[in-house]
């Protein structure tokens, strides 16, 4: 299942770097206008599986962050913006969701839909890129099997700014947002984000990598029995390196880069994944608190990089992150260490207190107006939410704190009900001087 997953999520990523190479000038220009050109100059990365599901069984739905032995950490709109390149300023990514998209599918896209479906084929999807096959030859390299795919799709792309073109433009934005940036399980790709596609000339005016950290938080929070790789995975384990450097489980292999992922590589481990895993566990739990890098970006220039300049007033701010159906709430002052703060004792985030104004699920059963659904937390997000202040004077407020918070409520069944807190979980809290009652 892991090699099932890595092999389409790389598959998926060749496919959107080919028609984007395989585009004429004019084509890739208004993909970086759009704010995109950044993520599609990374490299391939590989993907750890081992690194991203040791991730994912620690975090918190309910806090929406990381629980490490010495507290939480939240992937951060600043590390959004640094990691992969992507905008964190402009619109709310919110507009209408539909119970059917079939009539916009077929106006937009000129693809057949099933008539009560939302979701195009992938296949078909891919062919009317002059993808036809974007399997591996025998004997290619990644390198080989790139240009093939470049050379094959260029011929079906049109070479002039008319009505193809932009029908081109189109198709590939639903399959670089659905296959990679908020890509779910399945072949198919969900029209959800198609109505914001209908004029190309707004699309740039979108925080994507807003809803891009919504959809990461989301798919976090999925059950820890999916182990297949979906998503742009780069972003996690780059965030890991740049943090939890000791675990050694990437090489700096292009200083100076911009966005930061295209500086790294994962270290090639040849041990079987449940060994990985487990070597990781225990890397993690007796990680030297001192080790850990709060704020990796200290000696990182801004000069040259006019999206890093405009997400500036964006950094260390607690706001709702919006991605239309899905409301996440970024909880920043649970980490104010990776704000150069000392970790204020804070309260923790529950359900009946931080209710969201959305489900996250894709399906929808009705037209909804998100705009409308969620105008509180888009509001929220249009002042730039709040500045997240310190009132500590120690350095261990906010982990004394957490500590007595779960002593306060150490019965077992609450833990499992309300923080869903598994067995791992209650070894790394007795790590920190925490008991239950068996």
């Amino acid at each position: 299942m892991h090699l099932q997953g890595e092999m389409r999520a790389r598959v998926s990523w060749i496919a959107v770097l080919a028609v984007f190479l395989a585009f004429p000038p004019f084509q890739r220009e208004r993909v970086e206008e759009m704010g995109f050109g950044e993520i599609l100059r990374m490299d391939r990365m590989r993907v750890d599986p081992a690194l991203t599901q040791d991730l994912r069984s620690r975090w918190d739905a309910e806090a929406t962050a990381f629980v490490f032995p010495w507290g939480h950490m939240i992937p951060s709109l600043e590390d959004v913006s640094r990691i992969t390149g992507l905008r964190i300023y402009g619109r709310a990514v919110s507009r209408y969701t539909y119970r059917c998209y079939h009539d916009l599918a077929e106006r937009l896209l000129e693809l057949p839909v099933e008539r009560r479906s939302s979701l195009v084929p992938r296949v078909p999807l891919q062919e009317s890129l002059g993808l036809f096959d974007v399997g591996k030859v025998a004997g290619e390299s990644d390198d080989e099997h790139l240009d093939r795919l470049t050379r094959v799709s260029r011929r079906e792309l049109a070479s002039e700014p008319r009505a193809q073109a932009d029908l081109d433009l189109r198709r590939f934005l639903v399959l670089f947002l659905g296959k990679l940036l908020f890509a779910m399980r399945g072949d198919a790709v969900h029209c959800l984000f198609l109505p914001l596609l209908e004029d190309l000339s707004e699309v740039g005016g979108y925080a994507w990598g807003v809803a891009f950290l919504a959809h990461q938080f989301d798919r976090l929070g999925a059950s820890e029995r999916q182990t297949s790789i979906i998503g742009f995975f780069p972003f996690l384990q780059v965030w890991a390196y740049l943090h939890l450097p000791a675990l050694g489980r990437g090489e700096l292999a292009r200083p100076g880069l911009v966005p930061i992922a295209r500086r790294w590589d994962p270290i090639r481990d040849s041990r079987s994944l449940g060994d990985q895993l487990e070597r990781l566990q225990e890397a993690i739990d007796s990680y030297p608190y001192l080790d850990v890098v709060w704020q990796p970006y200290l000696g990182e220039s801004d000069e040259g990089h006019p999206w890093l300049v405009q997400a500036h007033p964006y950094f260390g701010r607690s706001v709702w992150l919006d991605a239309l159906n899905l409301v996440l709430p970024l909880h920043l002052f649970l980490c104010q260490c990776s704000l150069g703060l000392r970790q204020s004792a804070v309260e923790f985030p529950v359900r009946d207190r931080f209710r969201r104004p959305g489900r996250s699920f894709w399906g929808l059963h009705d037209t909804t107006d998100w705009c409308e659904r969620a105008k509180e937390q888009i509001s929220n997000w249009e002042c730039k939410g709040k500045v997240v202040k310190s009132n500590a004077t120690i350095d261990d407020a906010y982990l004394h704190a957490w500590i007595q918070l779960v002593r306060l409520h150490r019965s077992e069944p609450y833990f499992t009900r309300r923080c869903k807190i598994g067995r791992r979980r209650r070894g790394r809290l007795r790590s920190c001087g925490v008991s239950w009652r068996e």
